[in-house]
């Protein structure tokens, strides 16, 4: 099949985000890596680790690893390369409360020789993949940069991420809880539950036993058969499949015509989260 004649406008975005190959592909996306470093050995995301290999890795590994974003260089780089055509560049990132990787985009794209616009989408893996689509399908339909940025903002303005956390290992390695409360926790068996909110993770319950994980999925589903236009579903995880699978057939149930995408999480979240966590992100639409 011939290919499309689109506006010139191309699109960035960071390997934190959960986009299939045939999305990637489809929509000419650029996905820029991030680097992760496990037990002094740096991988490159997505080209020499996978997302399954990384959670195998971090599993056996001696400390926490550590995530980073792109050098500016691979950005500027990047930038110079797709705007040779005299395209402008759309470049979504993951929210900076969780990475420096939007700074790192702002800065290469004032350094660059090339018309960039960087975009902080506020949230990361699924949900950030909602506003990239949908600026994909407003460039693709003839959109103007300003039409593109306008789309994004309304997906942003009605996305949901949550996260439920079912091992407080990785929080407390990481800093993101002390170790006294990570010991009282685990002791305590004690599941939490976040959400993306306000460029920000956010403790929206905490409980003890798995009890606390299915009562909040309960309700979400609930919460979510009364909303209307629900556009997009997806589910993501730390080595939480069957979780998470849990969760897909639960919510599939209420909306059949709507395919659920569940995968293996990026290294950022994972690292932070630990294994056995788990994302629920949707949109709607008015």
């Amino acid at each position: 099949m011939a290919e499309v004649t689109v506006a010139n406008i191309k699109i960035v975005t960071d390997s934190s985000i959960q986009l299939t190959a045939e999305e990637i592909k489809e929509h000419h996306i650029t996905v820029i890596p991030l680097t992760i470093m496990i037990d002094n050995t740096v991988y490159i995301d997505g080209e020499t680790i996978t997302r399954d290999q990384f959670m195998t890795e971090m599993a056996g590994a001696s400390a926490l690893p550590k995530t980073s974003q792109p050098a500016i260089g691979n950005f500027i780089e990047t930038y110079e390369n797709l705007a040779a055509d005299g395209s402008q560049i759309l470049s979504i990132h993951m929210l900076r409360a969780i990475s420096g990787t939007v700074d790192t985009a702002r800065q290469a794209g004032e350094m660059a020789k090339a018309d960039v616009t960087v975009i902080d989408s506020d949230f990361t893996d699924r949900a950030m993949a909602f506003q990239v689509l949908k600026a994909a399908e407003v460039i693709e339909t003839g959109g103007s940069m300003a039409d593109a940025l306008t789309a994004i903002q309304t997906v942003h303005d009605h996305t949901k991420l949550y996260m439920g956390v079912t091992d407080l290992t990785n929080l407390v390695k990481g800093g993101r809880l002390s170790h006294a409360a990570g010991v009282i926790s685990s002791l305590l068996n004690i599941k939490v539950i976040l959400e993306v909110a306000d460029s920000e993770l956010k403790v929206l319950r905490k409980g003890r036993g798995m009890k606390t994980i299915t009562k909040f999925i309960d309700e979400m589903e609930t919460n979510l058969r009364e909303l209307k236009n629900v556009k997009a579903i997806g589910i993501s995880h730390a080595d939480g499949l069957e979780l998470s699978q849990k969760i897909q057939t639960q919510l599939q149930a209420g909306f059949p015509n709507i395919e659920i995408l569940v995968r293996t999480t990026d290294p950022v979240i994972a690292t932070h989260a630990g294994a056995g966590a788990f994302a629920v992100m949707y949109y709607t639409e008015d």
